[in-house]
């Protein structure tokens, strides 16, 4: 059993990076309980990178400080095509519509576009999916773009995990909410300020 010498130990979560040290997602953050990633050390399979100044846990034998970044030990592959759903549609084409440029719009403005009409057989899939505003929507309705007059402005396309990473973290807006040991690596791209 283990005494625990902290307050809060379930906000006490780990960042979890990939074998090189990046994120090994963004949205959403992957990050471990931190039981998991006391786990994950002890069993080998996790580098602690950082730990909590203020909390451990004991068991008879030994205690721990809890980490508040860990990494894999194995490098994960993130060229790999990213899944497709909601989130990582609107990630990919960036909050934009795909056929007027309009930018920036709140997720509940944006609609999901079937580039060939899911009623003529357009398959729900990344190269046929793109985003659109609703008023961009309801003009094309059932017709493809050449028949609406509404050409592309981008291509449909298939993004790879770690492009949907470098997208997300242009969005994570809570910057100032987040582990100070987070920080560094999530941001590890960033300009340095003089």
């Amino acid at each position: 059993m283990l005494d625990v010498n902290t307050q809060n130990l379930d906000q006490r979560r780990a960042l979890l990076l990939n074998g090189d040290f990046r994120p090994m997602s963004v949205s959403p953050l992957a990050t471990l309980s931190w039981e998991d990633a006391i786990s994950g050390v002890l069993s080998d399979r996790l580098t602690v990178v950082a730990e909590y100044d203020d909390c451990e846990v004991r068991s008879a034998r030994r205690s721990f400080r809890i980490p508040s970044v860990v990494a894999s030990r194995e490098f994960v592959n993130l060229s790999r095509p990213a899944p497709k759903t909601r989130w990582n549609v609107i990630l990919a084409y960036r909050f934009t519509c795909a056929y007027c440029g309009a930018s920036r719009l709140p997720v509940e403005d944006l609609t999901f576009d079937h580039v060939i009409p899911r009623s003529r057989g357009g398959p729900s899939t990344w190269m046929n999916i793109v985003l659109a505003c609703r008023p961009c929507n309801e003009h094309k309705a059932d017709r493809t773009p050449a028949e609406a007059g509404m050409p592309l402005l981008v291509k449909p396309h298939h993004p790879t995990k770690a492009k949907l990473n470098a997208l997300a973290l242009r969005h994570l807006d809570h910057k100032a909410s987040l582990h100070r040991d987070w920080v560094d690596y999530l941001y590890w791209d960033t300009r340095l300020e003089d």
